[in-house]
């Protein structure tokens, strides 16, 4: 049960409350995962792109093209920096192309 209090919260503020409450983190980030991985790469290689999965601190990567996947799996490491910068925080430590 939340607590209540008198002071007043922004949405912003009472929104970050309500996820961390209700532990809803995890859910969240995976949605902005796949988010910032289509943001990031573009259309070009979004479209190559068939899943997109985060498990715990790694992020596993479906393409249907393995020219595609071994051009990136040469960038691999920076994909993780650039993602996690989009993200704002530390949550991808190992990008798998499969």
């Amino acid at each position: 049960m939340a607590k209540r209090n008198n002071t007043l919260l922004n949405i912003s503020d009472a929104l970050k409350d309500f996820v961390t409450e209700n532990n809803l983190e995890k859910g969240l980030d995976k949605v902005n995962v796949k988010d910032a991985w289509a943001k990031l790469m573009g259309n070009g290689i979004t479209n190559y792109t068939t899943a997109i999965e985060l498990k715990h601190d790694v992020l596993y990567v479906q393409l249907s093209s393995s020219a595609l996947r071994e051009e990136l799996s040469y960038g691999n490491q920076k994909i993780i920096t650039l993602l996690n910068e989009e993200l704002g925080k530390e949550i991808i430590k190992k990008l798998v192309l499969r």
